[in-house]
C-alpha cells in the first residue's frame, strides 16, 4: 500500500474517531462537581467522596492534562457544623453557611490532593466577575498561571458576598464561562445522576446518548434538583450549561461522580453534548446567559431584520413599546410583535426617557430633546442575538 493511501487511511480514522475521545485527550479540562455529590445533610462533606474524586482528577493531572475544578458544596459543607437541618432559604444564613463551609470544603480539598502530592488552590468568583473586563482580565491572569505552575485551581462563587447570584447558585453556568476563559478543551458536568434522560429515570426512560443542537431536547422534560436535595440547579441548569459550552464551541459532557474515570477516558456514559457554534466573548455569553434582564423592548418587524439580518442597532424609531424598570447600563431584553425575545442588550436610556422617543429619528430628538438623545438606544457592540 501507498504511502499516500496509508495517510488517507489515517486521516480518516482521525476523523471517524468516536466524540468522546475529544475529552480523552483534552490538554485542558474544566471539571464542574454539585453539592449532592460530595456532601450531605446529616453528616456535611463526605472525605470518602472527595477521596474518590481527587484520586481521578490526579491521575489525570499527572498524565498531562491542566484541570481546573469548579466545585460547589460550601454552604452545604456548612450546614452541619451550624446546626441548621437543610439548605437555608434566606440570603444571610445562606452567605453564614458558605462562610463555615468555604473553609472546611478547602481544607478536605488540600488534604485528598496533597496525597497525590498536587497542589489545589482556591479561586472565589461570581459571574459578574467575568464580564467586567479589569476582573475579566484578573481571573484570566491567576488561573493560566496557576495552571502553568501545575496546581489544580478549586473555582467556587463567592457564596458569602454574593447577592443575586447567590439565589440562582448557578455553579453549572459559571463552569461554562470559566471554561470560555481558560479556552478549555472540553467541560465535565458532574452530579449523581449519571445521564440526561427522556423522561424519568425510575419510570423506564431512555437515555440520551448525545445532543448536537437544542432541537435535540424538543419535548425532553428536564429534572430540576437531584435526588439528595442539596443542590439548586440540577439537571436544568447543567444542561444549560453544557448548551452554552457547546454553542461557543466547547464540548460538553454531563454525566455522575461515580462515571468520572470512564468520562475523562471517553467511554460512552453520560450525555454528550457536541460544540455547534464558535467561541465568542465571556462579556457576550454573561449578557446573553447570565445577565440580570431588567426591561423589555419591543420592536417592529423592520427593527427586528436590522438587528437579527444586517447587525445593526437598535433606535427609537423601531421600537413600539417597553416595559420594566431601568437606567442607562442595564439590560434588557428585545422581542418582536409577537412577544418572542431573541436578543438581550444593554440599553442607554432609563425607562422613563424612552415612551417619548418611540418612532422618532436620533436627529429629530436631537433637535426636539437634546443632543444627549442623539445615539442608538442600545449598540450593536453590548447586543448579542440569542440562539433559537
Amino acid at each position: 500500500m501507498s504511502l499516500e493511501a496509508l495517510t488517507i487511511m489515517e486521516h480518516d480514522e482521525e476523523l471517524s474517531l468516536p466524540a468522546r475521545q475529544t475529552i480523552a485527550t483534552a490538554s485542558r479540562i474544566v471539571v464542574k462537581v454539585g453539592s449532592s455529590s460530595l456532601t450531605s445533610l446529616v453528616g456535611g462533606i463526605s472525605e470518602e467522596a472527595l477521596t474518590q474524586l481527587a484520586g481521578v482528577l490526579a491521575e489525570r493531572h499527572k498524565a498531562g492534562t491542566e484541570i481546573i475544578l469548579v466545585s460547589s458544596g460550601a454552604i452545604s459543607a456548612g450546614l452541619a457544623p451550624l446546626g441548621l437541618a437543610r439548605r437555608p432559604y434566606d440570603l444571610a444564613t445562606q452567605q453564614a453557611a458558605a462562610s463555615v463551609g468555604q473553609g472546611l470544603l478547602m481544607a478536605y480539598y488540600n488534604k485528598v490532593f496533597s496525597a497525590h502530592g498536587v497542589i489545589a488552590s482556591q479561586v472565589l468568583l461570581t459571574a459578574e466577575d467575568l464580564a467586567k473586563r479589569r476582573q475579566h482580565v484578573n481571573a484570566h491572569r491567576a488561573l493560566e498561571r496557576l495552571l502553568n505552575l501545575g496546581v489544580i485551581p478549586i473555582v467556587n462563587e463567592n457564596d458569602t458576598v454574593a447577592t443575586r447570584e447567590i439565589r440562582f447558585g448557578d455553579n453549572d453556568r459559571l463552569a461554562a464561562l470559566v471554561a470560555h476563559l481558560v479556552k478549555a478543551d472540553a467541560l465535565l458536568l458532574l452530579s449523581d445522576v449519571d445521564s440526561l434522560y427522556d423522561g424519568p429515570p425510575s419510570q423506564g426512560a431512555t437515555r440520551i446518548s448525545q445532543v448536537d443542537s437544542p432541537d435535540d431536547l424538543e419535548g425532553v422534560v428536564i429534572g430540576t434538583t437531584g435526588k439528595a436535595g442539596l443542590g439548586t440547579g440540577g439537571m436544568a441548569t447543567k444542561v444549560q450549561a453544557a448548551m452554552i459550552a457547546a454553542e461557543t464551541g466547547i464540548p460538553a459532557l454531563v454525566t455522575s461522580t461515580a462515571q468520572a474515570a470512564a468520562a475523562l477516558a471517553g467511554e460512552d456514559v453520560g450525555t454528550w453534548f457536541g460544540e455547534n457554534g464558535n467561541r465568542r466573548s465571556v462579556r457576550m455569553l454573561w449578557l446573553a446567559h447570565l445577565a440580570d434582564i431588567r426591561g423589555r423592548l419591543v420592536l417592529d418587524d423592520g427593527a427586528v431584520r436590522a438587528v437579527t439580518e444586517r447587525n445593526k442597532s437598535v433606535l427609537p424609531a423601531g421600537i413600539t413599546a417597553v416595559s420594566g424598570e431601568f437606567v442607562a447600563g442595564d439590560a434588557v431584553e428585545l422581542c418582536d410583535s409577537h412577544g418572542n425575545v431573541f436578543a438581550h442588550g444593554l440599553v442607554n436610556f432609563r425607562n422613563s426617557d424612552l415612551p417619548q422617543m418611540l418612532g422618532h429619528s436620533t436627529k429629530n430628538l436631537a433637535k426636539v430633546m437634546g443632543q444627549q438623545f442623539e445615539r442608538e438606544v442600545v449598540h450593536v457592540d453590548d447586543l448579542v442575538i440569542l440562539s433559537v
